[in-house]
């Protein structure tokens, strides 16, 4: 069994199989197998989205960062207005949607990275069979995907340096026959090196499994640690976004065993008040059995002075997503 399933990129956007290469997708038995030479025939899954940028200067200190899942992202001007309220230059989204009929058919990380004027890097984690579920729907004009892409986003004030998607381990958990709706591919993170007047630092956007235990979101972890490790080269780092942390535990995020690696390879976590909460009631999560602590900043080599939760609520009452944005502020590398 083959599929040919991979099409010539463009020079600044990632490649998007045609509505029939779909299809073909959509036919399939959902398994293993399947869902390997799927992916494998993507070539949308094997690259990072990172238009050139123009010179920039170097990021200041005290340098803001706010890390968003966007859930789909249903608002793009008001959730902009919301980060340029917080005055952040780099920027980690989860969530986002680039041509998903849900969502108008918008690159929305590209449209606010736009807005804000910073340059983007966008990492496909999904590639959209179906236009989504029956809430979804409501929210659709079209009955297609213009290219069914949903990911993250790294965004910054200044140049972003050779930017990558890392990849991170699945257990079929999104194609298999239990699902509603029919997607291939895993999570994954966005890094890049942004320069600083300190220096360089790398930087990480990054979606944790919802639907995986503990155990497993601590393997994204390490595999993630093992590979910003490679590539960072001893830098300070920051790595932000949805970890979904204490799904499976009732709440307890403590019990993630991701925070003891992470505090065993010197990161430090950062998510406003620790009995704080990140989730809330939204368009699309309209009864969620409880809030949760999911979302975090981890820094390593850097000095940061506060961080605190803004609720996702534009001035005119607008729920913008069923996340709220951490923001961290850091004073310096770390001495």
């Amino acid at each position: 069994m083959s599929f040919d399933l991979v099409k010539p990129a463009q020079p600044t956007t990632l490649a998007v199989p045609s509505q029939e290469d779909r299809a073909v997708l959509r036919a399939l038995e959902r398994n293993g197998a399947n869902h390997e030479q799927a992916m494998a025939g993507l070539e949308c899954l094997q690259r990072v989205e990172a238009p050139p940028a123009a010179p920039s200067p170097a990021l200041a200190f005290p340098l803001r960062v706010g890390a968003w899942n966007l859930e789909q992202c249903y608002a793009v001007e008001a959730t902009a207005e919301m980060l340029r309220a917080e005055n952040v230059s780099l920027v980690l989204l989860s969530e986002v949607d680039n041509g998903m009929a849900r969502t108008g058919q918008r690159h929305t990380s590209r449209d606010i990275a736009n807005q804000l004027g910073m340059n983007y890097a966008f990492g496909l984690e999904f590639l959209e069979l179906d236009i989504g579920t029956a809430v979804h729907r409501e929210y659709c004009k079209d009955d297609f995907n213009r290219n069914g892409f949903h990911g993250n986003a790294l965004l910054a004030g200044t140049g972003l340096i050779t930017p990558v998607v890392v990849r991170l381990p699945d257990q079929l958990f999104w194609f298999n026959p239990e699902m509603e709706t029919g997607r291939v591919g895993t999570r994954c993170a966005v890094g890049a090196v942004v320069m600083t007047e300190q220096g360089p630092l790398y930087a990480v956007s990054v979606h944790l499994e919802s639907r995986g235990d503990a155990a497993h979101r601590a393997a994204q972890m390490r595999a993630l640690f093992d590979a910003v490790e490679a590539m960072s080269g001893g830098m300070p780092v920051i790595i932000g976004g949805d970890l979904n942390t204490g799904l499976a535990d009732g709440g307890d995020f403590d019990a993630e065993p991701l925070f003891a690696d992470a505090q065993q390879r010197g990161y430090q976590r950062h998510s406003g008040a620790m009995d704080q909460m990140t989730t809330r009631p939204s368009r699309i999560s309209r009864s969620p059995k409880r809030a949760y602590k999911l979302d975090w900043v981890l820094t390593r080599g850097l000095e940061v002075e506060e961080s605190h939760i803004v609720p996702s609520v534009a001035p005119d009452g607008e729920v913008l997503s069923d996340h709220d944005m951490v923001v961290a502020t850091i004073s310096g590398f770390a001495a």
